[in-house]
Formats: C-alpha cells, structure tokens, sequence
C-alpha cells in the first residue's frame, strides 16, 4: 500500500526544533522532503550535544525520513536554486523570524507567484502579527508566556518547564495538520494556501480545562504538582519500590480503589464522600493511600488496579521505558543503517496505519548536503547545472568536501 504523502514533494527550510519536527512527520507519511542547510555549519541544531560519533543526538532525533541539500545563502546562485526548487514543490515549510524568509525572496507572495498551488505552511514564536509578531520565539519563553508553566510544578514552588520542548513540538504537529488538511483541500478546490501557527498559539491550544477554567468562571488554576487539577484521588502515589499513578475518576472507582488497597474505612468517611471534598481533603488523604501503596510494589499494585478496572502504571525512567515489554511489542523504537553511526536506534512515528506496514523510518538524518546531486536532478537541474553550482561554491556538503 502506498504512502499517504507518497507523491507530495515538500521543501523543508526550517531550523532547531518546531519546523524540523513538522516536516519529520510529512516524510514519515511518505513525502519526499528536501531539507536545506545553511553551509558550512547547517541546521544549528546540529551543534547542540550530546553527541552520538560526533552527530548530535537532537538533529537525529527529530530529521529522518529526509533528504539533504546544503546552500550557501550568502550566495545568489545557491538562493535561486532554492527558489527554483520552491517553484516546484507541492509544500514549503519555514521557520525563520518573520520578515526573513521575505528578505531571501523565499516568502509566500514570492513563491506563490511562480507556483500558485503551492501550500506555505509557517511556525514562529508568538505569531506573524500582533505586537509581538516579530519576537524570536524559544520553546521556554512560550511556555511561560502561554500560562503553561503557571500550571506546572508544586504548589508554592517555582513554575515548571516540560522535560521535553513542548511548545515545539506541539507546534510542529499543529503545522503538519494544517498541511495535511491544507493538501486534501487543494485536491477539491485546486488551490493552495498558506497555514501557520506558533508556539504560543501552539500552547495556548492546550490550556483546554485550566483554560476553560478561568474563561468560563474567572477562575485562575495554580500548581497542583502530580495531582489531577479537578479529580481526586488522580495522581502520584508512592509503592514500595517507587511511584505509582492511580486516577479514581467517578464514585464507583472511588469504592473499587478502597476495596483493592484493604481501606474500606474511607468510604464511611463523610469528609471524603464527594470528589469536592476528596479534593478539599486531598493532602490527608494522599497520606492514607499512601500507607497502603507503600506495603507492595508498583508493578504489583498496577496489576490488581487494571484488573479492577482502575487505571493505573508504575512511573518509569526511560531505561525502563525502553525495556518495557509493551513498548517493545508496540514496536516503539525501529532502528535504520546510518552512514557514519552504523546501526541507529530511532524512535518510531506513534501514529498506526496499514501504510505503514514496513515500519516508519525508512532513512536516516541526513549528513549536511548529503543528497545534493540527487535533488537537483530531481528538481530539473542539469548536469552542467549542478557542476556550475558546485564550482561557484553555492551549493556543498559533507558528500562533496570528501569527494
């Protein structure tokens, strides 16, 4: 079966995190995304460490199924090969400051003049417009800004940041919908568009109840650290071997959570009787579940709960994430041949489908430039072409300096 994106060639000319994360996803989907480097240095991500033989861990986390073309931007020549490129794709996707795209004549006007159905999807910081519209914009900076920080983190402590960029990431996924949606659309109407979010809309997006909160009853939601903000019991327990969580979403899960800890004495206990009060209470009663999680261990607890129709799951660090049989049998990690690395570990597209029947990572982060030959004679470029670009410097990579 073929890939969903299979025949949609895509342009990719983001950086660091947000744009790179986006176009991750349309080539697993099966688009031929082309993705331009700035050389000698590339995707500045590419200097972000830990390193793994020398090639940061981050770029290869978020940039498989692509391939690689390094451009001097400095140089005119290598600009309008990207131009020319851009003239032909069904889909370009930038990342740059506002204004910096238009500056390169790479921006949506420029582009949609010489290719009328092409889909310009965009991600920024704070938005194209609006009185911030032309801050950078950083994956922290929007976390704090969107109110999701206020929301993280222990009461009376300080907000807390993801463990992992979520603004980001959370934006990368909300551009690939739009483009995925903007490319069934142009299927029926011909046309293209342009789509764009940013990594505080992004965010804000996700406020959902702590948002609804405050913009139907005024109602500003503070930390709650592991609890659920609204249920109780819904949190972090503590086992005997480490933390569990445990959510009691109704009245009857109420009843079976005491049953199966042995403390049916809570259930007469007017003061937990409603999950207001169980909420009101929640400090004391953490404690008396507490002493009942500590007397068996996580996994042991997490068996008897899930059988009795409580969610429940022990909080493992990753080395336990990777180990766990369920990850395995869900095919969470796939590995790829990589030209330096030799044998890769990638994290799997979570997404199912029959399409992906073979697997998610079909290639691996490309080196800087790697492809550069096989694009350009993809894009139409001919071999006096490319031997032009290359002698005029404004096109290189990794591939080319060792030849």
């Amino acid at each position: 079966m073929p890939l969903p994106l299979e025949n949609i060639r895509v342009l990719d000319l983001t950086r660091a995190a947000a744009g790179p994360f986006c176009t991750m996803i349309l080539g697993d989907l099966g688009a031929d995304v082309v993705k331009v480097e700035a050389w000698p240095k590339g995707d500045f991500l590419r200097s972000s460490g830990p390193y793994d033989h020398d090639i940061s861990v981050y770029f290869l986390s978020i940039n498989r199924n692509k391939r690689g073309l390094g451009v001097d931007f400095r140089n005119e020549a290598g600009l309008e090969a990207v131009r020319r490129i851009a003239a032909q794709a069904d889909v370009v996707v930038e990342n740059f400051k506002p204004g910096t795209a238009e500056a390169m004549g790479l921006g949506y006007d420029d582009i949609r003049a010489a290719n009328p159905k092409v889909i310009y999807g965009s991600i920024s910081g704070m938005g194209r417009t609006g009185p911030y519209g032309s801050w950078p914009g950083l994956d922290q900076i929007a976390q704090g800004m969107s109110g999701m920080m206020s929301v993280t983190g222990h009461p009376g402590g300080e907000p807390t940041r993801y463990g992992v960029p979520i603004g980001d990431f959370t934006a990368g996924m909300w551009c690939a919908i739009a483009i995925t949606a903007a490319i069934a659309q142009r299927h029926v109407t011909g046309e293209g568009q342009r789509v764009e979010t940013s990594l505080l809309a992004a965010l804000v997006g996700l406020l959902s109840v702590q948002g609804q909160r405050y913009l139907s009853n005024g109602e500003v939601p503070g930390q709650v650290g592991n609890d659920h903000p609204t249920i109780y019991p819904y949190g972090l327990f503590e086992a005997k071997d480490g933390p569990i969580n445990a959510a009691a979403l109704s009245e009857d899960h109420w009843q079976r959570l005491c049953r199966i800890l042995g403390c049916e004495e809570l259930l007469a206990e007017e003061k937990f009787a409603t999950n207001d009060l169980r909420r009101a209470h929640r400090d004391e009663l953490r404690d008396l579940l507490n002493a009942r999680f500590r007397t068996r261990d996580a996994i042991a607890w997490t068996r008897d709960l899930t059988e009795g129709g409580i969610p429940a799951g022990p909080v493992y660090t990753l080395d336990r994430v990777f180990a766990d049989p369920q990850v395995r049998q869900q095919g969470m990690v796939e590995e790829i041949e990589h030209p330096v690395i030799g044998a890769l570990k990638l994290l799997s597209n979570p997404m199912r489908m029959d399409a992906f029947e073979g697997g998610t990572v079909r290639t691996p982060p490309p080196l800087l430039g790697e492809h550069n030959r096989d694009v350009l004679r993809d894009y139409g470029f001919s071999a006096d072409d490319i031997a032009e670009l290359e002698s005029a410097g404004a096109i290189a990579g990794e591939a080319l300096a060792e030849a």
